[in-house]
């Protein structure tokens, strides 16, 4: 891929046990992280911990980034699929005009279809991308419709009879937004509106190849914010920026980012904000690496933010990137970790297990903090990442470097939240591991991040001729199983306790224990009895886990046990375990750093994909008697703006009480730009 999506999107299953290290936070003890659960989604609420000790001008900056990060909502929710914003604000127009019996089962129902469609940004399951099933029938639908008047639709109702029915309701038509099958062209299979109707899989990669420069001199990265469409037999990519796709969209992005930049905290700062809103005036990706590069310079700034077409985790070739924001500022005792790991780059990839060829000889422009979450929007919203390693641009990596963060009021959210929830006592073996996961845990967990967003994505490099594309729809699993080998394999070592990033020699196993159990086991409650595996994250935690297994089965490294009729995965031998992390982790750089498209197939296609049906079905069977919710997003605060007498801003405040629905509705009332159809 040339883009390689890099957004740590770590399952959290090993954060549902009780965690014990304490974490500042002004927030009130009575805050509440639970909002609601349904389907299989649970909605949490984050504390923008230390924001009323921020100046009256950061709050200022926070808050005009903050209205950029939800401008481009609807940008997301098309991206996905051409027909998701005719069916969202279909469901919003019944939602808030229906006046029937909305406490019968089949209304309650569109309630939750309709709160999924929010989750998703779209129609797909925001995780797996298969097309959800409506709990309704279409005649139920259609009733509700012949009751509205046409003129609140968004569409007429001819048009909802006869394409937005069967898109819903038949399981056949746009079945997955995303398809990485091998054997059929991904791309005429795959619902998302990266890619016109009639482009297919050859035509796109040869479009591309052809405006590769062969020397690779002009690194740019084709493609990332356009969409493919075929005119009169001819390809046109259709551009994202003012004045083309998505332009009412971006025109208000625009705006807040304009103001955004007479607050900057700095001219660094201020020449980032500057060099994006051309990039989104002009289209030009030259320009949106310029953005890129003092986007890293910029490490004086308290206050930070991400706002562009960056991950392309959702085109199947890897090259069309969806929208998203996170705003943030510095969490500045606990950066004091990554500032460590930061400092200690070289010495990591010095003593890393892989072939001197593929290292980097001098690390360049490694930089990590720990942040707070501010806002969240697009792609990082309601579902957001607990880490970040940007910009994904290799060769920007190579000469300039990269800027890792680890979101921990993300993480202290999901850890208070999940308090007292029988997960963890359900799948693991002993009293033993449970005991030390309370101890670790936490602590464990953030450091992982850190280690795989730092020092994991920044390591290493390519050969010289390898672009970075080579690997195509596997590039995205290989990448995020280097960066996480990386952190696996570092954190058993002493150099991480001489740090003082853990303790002692101990709590590095508990990573392992959660590794190896969410790898082999629970991270399939995510995933539908008798389907694959097919989303890169969870491909590369099963190829890293049974690869791990079956290569070290026979000195039983780690060992199938039963107990009370229940499959547990118990590790016997960390040292050795993490000997194989080694081994495991020079032979995926070497596939990264040659491009070699097919080993990365076959360790994909022989490790990664298939799963066992019997333990598939126990591990189901054992998460449903806990009544829980295998995924989790959040709802953002709300910003109100204090004025005094005059008009001035004289306090910008958070407000936590807004619900799910009441916020989704808003968005949808007030940040909704673009035409239902773009």
């Amino acid at each position: 891929m040339k883009q390689i999506s890099i957004v740590f999107m770590l399952t959290l299953f090993f954060m549902a046990s009780c965690k014990t290290e304490k974490v500042k936070t002004d927030t009130k003890s009575d805050f509440q992280f639970n909002v609601e659960k349904f389907a299989d989604l649970k909605i949490l609420r984050y504390p923008v911990t230390g924001f009323n000790d921020l100046s009256l001008k950061q709050k200022e900056l926070l808050y005009y980034l903050s209205q950029a990060a939800i401008e481009g909502r609807d940008i997301m929710f098309d991206q996905n699929y051409r027909h998701n914003l005719a069916i969202r604000r279909t469901f919003e127009a019944i939602y808030e005009n229906y006046t029937g019996d909305r406490n019968s089962n089949n209304f309650k129902a569109l309630e939750v279809y309709l709160k999924r469609v929010w989750f998703s940004n779209g129609i797909h399951h925001h995780y797996s991308t298969d097309k959800f099933v409506p709990g309704f029938d279409s005649d139920y639908f259609l009733s509700l419709i012949n009751e509205i008047d046409e003129s609140k639709l968004p569409v007429n109702k001819k048009h909802i009879e006869e394409t937005l029915v069967p898109v819903m309701f038949n399981p056949q038509i746009d079945a997955k937004r995303v398809n990485q099958q091998q054997g059929v062209d991904i791309i005429a299979t795959s619902a998302n509106n990266y890619w016109g109707e009639n482009v297919s899989q050859a035509e796109a990669e040869a479009f591309y190849n052809e405006m590769k420069d062969p020397n690779n001199k002009t690194p740019v990265s084709y493609g990332l914010n356009s969409r493919l469409e075929k005119e009169k037999g001819k390809l046109t990519e259709k551009v994202w920026k003012v004045g083309g796709v998505y332009s009412p969209a971006i025109e208000k992005i625009v705006f807040w980012l304009e103001k955004a930049a007479t607050v900057a905290e700095n001219d660094e700062q201020k020449q980032v904000i500057d060099y994006l809103v051309d990039y989104y005036k002009t289209g030009k990706l030259e320009t949106f690496d310029k953005y890129n590069v003092a986007w890293l310079a910029d490490q004086d700034s308290h206050i930070d933010f991400v706002n562009g077409f960056i991950e392309t985790y959702g085109d199947p070739l890897g090259l069309k990137a969806s929208w998203e924001s996170l705003v943030n500022f510095k969490n500045i005792e606990a950066t004091h970790r990554t500032e460590i790991i930061s400092e200690n780059a070289q010495w990591f990839e010095d003593h890393s297990p892989v072939d001197p060829r593929f290292k980097k000889k001098k690390v360049k422009g490694v930089t990590a903090k720990v942040i707070t979450a501010a806002m969240l929007g697009g792609d990082c919203y309601p579902a957001t990442p607990i880490g970040i390693n940007l910009p994904n641009a290799d060769w920007i990596r190579k000469e300039h470097g990269s800027k890792s963060v680890t979101i921990e009021n993300i993480t202290y959210a999901y850890d208070q939240a999940s308090k007292g929830n029988g997960f963890l006592e359900e799948f693991a073996y002993s009293q033993k591991e449970i005991d030390r996961a309370r101890k670790y845990g936490f602590q464990a967990d953030n450091l992982h991040t850190d280690l795989h967003e730092c020092l994991g994505h920044g390591s290493g490099q390519l050969l010289p001729g390898v672009a970075g594309d080579e690997l195509k729809a596997y590039g995205a699993t290989i990448e995020e199983a280097r960066a996480d080998l990386f952190a696996l394999y570092y954190m058993g070592t002493n150099k991480i306790v001489e740090l003082k990033l853990l303790p002692d020699n101990e709590a590095f196993k508990t990573a392992y224990d959660d590794y190896i159990r969410n790898g082999l086991m629970t991270q399939l409650t995510r995933i539908k009895l008798g389907n694959n595996i097919e989303e890169s994250h969870m491909r590369n935690r099963q190829l890293i886990a049974r690869w791990a297994y079956e290569h070290g089965k026979d000195e039983k490294v780690i060992e199938k046990k039963n107990k009370d009729g229940k499959t547990f995965y118990v590790i016997n031998d960390y040292i050795k375990l993490r000997e194989l992390f080694g081994q495991f982790l020079a032979e995926i750089q070497r596939v990264k750093s040659e491009g070699d498209y097919e080993t990365a197939k076959q360790l994909i296609e022989t490790y990664a994909v298939k799963i066992d049906p019997d333990l598939h079905a126990e591990v189901l069977e054992r998460y449903e008697k806990l009544d829980l919710a295998p995924y989790s997003g959040f709802v953002n605060p709300v910003y109100k703006v204090v004025k005094d007498d005059s008009g001035k801003i004289s306090n910008i405040t958070l407000d936590y009480t807004e619900g799910y629905t009441e916020q989704m509705m808003r968005y949808s009332k007030e940040h909704s730009w673009l035409p239902s159809y773009n």
